[in-house]
């Protein structure tokens, strides 16, 4: 490998800038890294070139450890995107710059030079000035200056991002040509999408410092792994099912998996892609012998004429159960929606397709995603932010890696920017805003009824509630059983703020109900690389309820270990509030895991335990 990144870090003041960003690069390769403004994409480039050093990690070229040597010592050339090319000189004079500084004949220099000038188009153009120069030109003349003393190693940052499209699509030819006549390692990096298409051997997705995916282009938009390369490659249909006893339930439709999709836990979120262009429409419900999987009928909401193509929007109200990642829902938005692109060389029928129709939709095929990490909603009030919400639910997060909501509630007409203010310095003091993929969300209203609005519009993998955020139990106790039972979401009830989640308590019924419990338990306890302890109470039970509790908490600890937790077995005799509390205080558990009562159950045996816990306490739904 000509570029080895390991585990580099980079803070800039109380902001992670790189996190955690590990890298290896091919000799010859022309790789592109490619990221939205501020993913923290050219502050790679500038680690790798020495102009900003690591807080931690290593950086290796063509095998040498280069991780605290000068930029000089490093043998690698740079373009910035702001040309960057000495005005005082010539063009000839700005390309053998770099050779004067080494003491290369004058001679040498020149005819090498002149070499690169021919190479990059500028035969001729030697005794110009960058006056007299466009801007394609003038960065021509910074790729050959890089170029002039045979760097190990070619940087680009953003070289063509200051340059009209034309001149851009002439500049990549060029580059793409130089850079395999020369055999030079390279890395470029870009916001656009068509730019790293092009030119990349392979492509590296980042997104606020953290490298999300790598692959060739066709991979990462085929067949991309993780939820953000599918939406952030070139606009892609994304729908949460969930996996059915094996099968994909997608709306009314029961499907088998592809061949090759990464398994799914039973009863787990399933994310699906299928890409605009392989939408297919008609007017007619499809027949077997189209070999299509129907979306049912969707609502033609939009046309956009864009050049080439069209792009069509639409509503699926039929596809009940399916939640929808992309396209995001709109503010008030019902019912999730699809894209399709078509060619503008189809028929007359479809071009006199006019909003507001019934159509039938289609797909020949679709990609499932990778599982992701837990989303999180976090709940906060805005009288008295308590911190506990947002410090417990941080721990999670930092490993899990998920993304965040966190929800403020104010009172209505009250100042929004107030209350962004002061949860920005929340999230800032619980270190959540430093690595996360945080969005800060003001709802004006009632605490109790802005949850339940945000659960109902949006999905989230768990509900983190600070208990000290309502007034009394029972409207506590409503919102916790509203989001439990109605709602489906797990709940994790912050109290004091544990000094880890290493410990984890999960306490079970012994039943059929424990199935989600343990499975939910397994993924936080597989992202927080807990141990886990697996308790049941026994109460004045036979010695053949005894057998049976024995086998199934035995079963609880397996599917545990199959998970990749390590996990140990508690039966305990007592009064199960009692048994609970003193096994959690003197085992010391940074978390307690309980099921949550059933519709017709009692549920304040699970409120009193909340109350009475010290620790943190997740509450998780059955599949009932």
């Amino acid at each position: 490998m000509t570029i080895e990144l390991y585990h580099i870090e980079k803070s800039f003041g109380e902001v992670l800038v790189v996190s955690d960003f590990s890298l290896s690069i091919q000799n010859g390769e022309l790789f592109v890294l490619l990221g939205s403004s501020g993913s923290g994409k050219s502050t790679i480039l500038r680690l790798i070139a020495g102009l900003l050093l690591p807080d931690q990690g290593s950086i290796e070229l063509h095998g040498r450890n280069v991780t605290n040597l000068p930029p000089q010592q490093r043998n690698t050339g740079f373009v910035f995107q702001n040309y960057a090319i000495f005005r005082h000189m010539s063009v000839l004079e700005n390309v053998a710059f770099g050779l004067r500084v080494r003491g290369v004949p004058r001679a040498n220099r020149k005819k090498r030079s002149q070499e690169l000038l021919d190479l990059v188009g500028l035969a001729g153009f030697e005794k110009r000035y960058p006056s007299e120069l466009s801007g394609g030109q003038r960065q021509r003349v910074a790729l050959a200056r890089a170029l002039a003393y045979e760097p190990e190693v070619l940087l680009l940052d953003e070289p063509f991002g200051a340059l009209d499209a034309r001149i851009r699509s002439q500049l990549r030819r060029s580059l793409k040509d130089i850079q395999r006549e020369l055999g030079v390692t390279s890395i470029l990096v870009t916001h656009d999408q068509e730019e790293a298409f092009e030119l990349a051997d392979r492509i590296g997705i980042i997104d606020r410092g953290r490298l999300i995916e790598v692959g060739n282009a066709e991979n990462l938009y085929h067949r991309p792994k993780t939820e953000y390369a599918a939406t952030f490659i070139g606009g892609g249909n994304v729908l949460v099912g969930r996996n059915e006893k094996g099968g994909l339930r997608l709306g009314h439709n029961l499907l088998p998996f592809p061949e090759g999709a990464p398994p799914h836990e039973d009863g787990a979120p399933v994310r699906v892609l299928f890409r605009p262009e392989n939408l297919r429409i008609q007017t007619n419900d499809f027949e077997k012998s189209q070999h299509l999987i129907s979306l049912g009928q969707g609502i033609l909401t939009e046309k956009t004429f864009a050049g080439a193509y069209r792009r069509l929007r639409f509503s699926l109200e039929t596809l009940e159960g399916a939640r929808p990642i992309s396209p995001a829902l709109r503010y008030g938005q019902r019912y999730a929606s699809v894209e399709a692109i078509l060619p503008n060389n189809t028929s007359n029928i479809e071009q006199e397709w006019q909003v507001g129709q019934k159509l039938w939709l289609g797909v020949p095929s679709f990609h499932i995603l990778d599982p992701s990490g837990l989303k999180l909603l976090i709940c906060v009030d805005n009288a008295d932010i308590k911190n506990k919400a947002l410090k417990t639910a941080s721990q999670i997060e930092s490993a899990s890696h998920g993304p965040v909501t966190v929800l403020m509630s104010c009172p209505e007409h009250s100042p929004q920017d107030r209350a962004h203010q002061k949860l920005e310095r929340a999230c800032a003091e619980a270190q959540l805003s430093k690595t996360a993929r945080v969005e800060m969300k003001i709802r004006q209203g009632i605490l109790k009824k802005e949850i339940l609005s945000e659960v109902q519009e949006h999905f989230y993998d768990l509900v983190v509630l600070a208990i000290e955020s309502f007034k009394n139990d029972r409207t506590f106790a409503a919102l916790v059983g509203r989001l439990l039972l109605s709602n489906h979401v797990p709940v994790l009830i912050a109290k004091e703020i544990p000094r880890d989640l290493k410990q984890v308590l999960i306490c079970i019924a012994a039943d059929q109900s424990d199935t989600a419990i343990v499975r939910f338990s397994a993924r936080v306890a597989r992202h927080t690389r807990s141990q886990v302890s697996v308790l049941h109470v026994l109460n004045d039970k036979s010695e053949e309820d005894e057998a049976r509790v024995l086998r199934h908490v035995e079963q609880a600890r397996m599917t545990l270990e199959a998970h990749g937790v390590n996990a140990e077995s508690l039966i305990k005799n007592g009064l199960i509030i009692d048994t609970i509390l003193s096994e959690a205080i003197e085992s010391q558990y940074g978390l307690l895991i309980v099921g949550a009562p059933r519709p017709k159950g009692e549920s304040d045996l699970v409120i009193q335990l909340i109350r009475a816990a010290k620790g943190p306490v997740m509450v998780i739904p059955s599949e009932e």
